[in-house]
């Protein structure tokens, strides 16, 4: 900190890290406005890539366990206080794994003709009237006879969505205590527009060329971004802070982050009719020769199935959401290189269209929808050490790095963004024991 008190903290990255970053910084007991300037620059736009596009699980049983509980216990927090359940959809949910067998379609859906962009939330309805956290109320009956099929696999009564026919085992990983969910392009946006209600600088369209040092690199002095929004000028604005919160572009602005990227596909379907709160992880024997495409076996093969000549494997992950949502996310793959920008990231619409189907094999609800989005993202993975995220200090005064949180980003987020917090205004963490995350012993 200079001389006089000031800092001029500047967060890169416009995700969930970078906004739950300027949002605990504006509420930090000693950030003062009259001395201290907090900017976010963000290339193209809040939540543009996987901090838009992810599923939004929240789960006490998630990784790492030096920064879950805190982040857990702010999400809640954060609900309470800002209305999130409505602003953002958190609510808490039932998290199982399901083994299903799928069935083949008989008339597959054709190639997706949903939304070609970010599942914004725009696309949710309420049905009949229902409000926020109603639609969770099954209103299928089953006959007797599959109901008693459902509690002979140990499925709960109201997760009547999967088929009766598919489904032969249903294995509990979180209910309502411990696992919840958000709505991670609304939860994203919400930070931003947070931060910038206690002070902070939001700048979308500022893409950062590169961070500058004084001291023979030992200090930062100052970022350098081109501003998109004014014929792709270079602006260079004074830095006492810096946090790196790019994810998967980290090493873009400090190439020697050990962070490489892995794209993700996903889709939001708007089911036939509201599905109970679950959140699935499944695990789906596909009958030979389904579907269209018939790949040669995509899937990795697991102990409770062992797939057969021209049958395979996969794992669809399936979240139903608020306001009869659903989302359904697929394996990643490297197959295309990180592109310079969010808005530059390709959608492969068959491996979208492998999802739906997947999913509608076993879900008459899902196989009747509509889908509303089709998307890709990268998700940045650590390359080095334990393969935690990296969040702290990284030996360059007023140089802190919060990147690297796989698909936890949004459990992970808040936590993540209040470590940062004391990490700038404190010089360590006191919220958790996070030396295990420490960007040095990688760096």
């Amino acid at each position: 900190m200079a001389a006089d008190g000031k800092k001029n903290i500047v967060v890169i990255g416009g995700g969930i890290i970078g906004c739950t970053s300027a949002y605990f910084l504006t509420r930090h007991p000693r950030y003062d406005p009259s001395k201290h300037t907090i900017t976010l620059l963000e290339a193209t736009k809040i939540a543009g890539g996987a901090s838009g596009k992810a599923g939004g699980l929240l789960a006490l049983w998630a990784y790492p366990t030096s920064i879950v509980p805190l982040s857990y216990r702010l999400h809640k927090q954060l609900a309470a206080e800002h209305g999130g359940e409505e602003r953002w959809g958190y609510r808490a949910v039932h998290c199982g794994q399901v083994d299903c067998v799928g069935r083949h379609l008989e008339a597959p859906k054709p190639s997706v003709k949903g939304k070609d962009g970010e599942m914004d939330g725009e696309n949710e309805t309420a049905v009949n009237g229902q409000k926020h956290g109603e639609d969770s109320v099954s209103l299928q009956k089953r006959s007797k006879e599959a109901l008693g099929k459902l509690r002979a696999a140990g499925v709960p009564a109201d997760m009547d969505w999967v088929s009766v026919d598919s489904l032969r085992v249903y294995d509990e990983m979180g209910d309502p205590s411990t696992t919840a969910q958000v709505h991670p392009f609304q939860f994203t946006t919400a930070m931003a527009e947070l931060a910038g209600g206690k002070g902070a600088d939001v700048r979308v369209g500022a893409s950062v060329k590169h961070i500058n040092y004084s001291d023979g690199g030992k200090a930062v002095e100052s970022v350098t971004y081109e501003d998109k929004n004014d014929g792709c000028k270079e602006v260079t604005i004074p830095a006492t802070d810096v946090v790196i919160a790019a994810g998967p572009w980290t090493p873009s602005v400090y190439p020697t982050a050990p962070i490489s990227a892995l794209r993700a596909h996903s889709v939001c379907i708007r089911p036939s009719r509201p599905v109970s709160a679950y959140a699935l992880f499944t695990q789906i024997k596909l009958p030979a020769g389904f579907g269209r495409t018939n790949e040669s076996n995509r899937g990795k093969g697991v102990k409770a199935f062992r797939a057969g000549y021209g049958e395979q494997i996969v794992t669809p992950e399936i979240y139903a959401r608020p306001k009869n949502e659903v989302y359904a996310c697929g394996e990643g793959d490297r197959l295309v290189p990180l592109p310079k920008s969010t808005d530059l990231v390709e959608v492969d619409e068959q491996r979208c269209q492998d999802i739906v189907d997947y999913v509608a094999s076993i879900s008459d609800e899902l196989r009747d929808g509509e889908v509303t989005a089709r998307q890709a993202c990268y998700l940045p993975n650590v390359s080095a050490g334990s393969g935690h995220p990296l969040v702290g200090l990284t030996g360059v005064k007023g140089l802190v790095m919060a990147a690297g949180h796989t698909c936890w980003g949004i459990q992970n987020g808040p936590g993540t963004g209040k470590l940062v917090s004391e990490f700038v205004f404190d010089g360590e963490a006191k919220s958790a024991k996070a030396k295990g995350l420490d960007p040095r012993n990688v760096l």
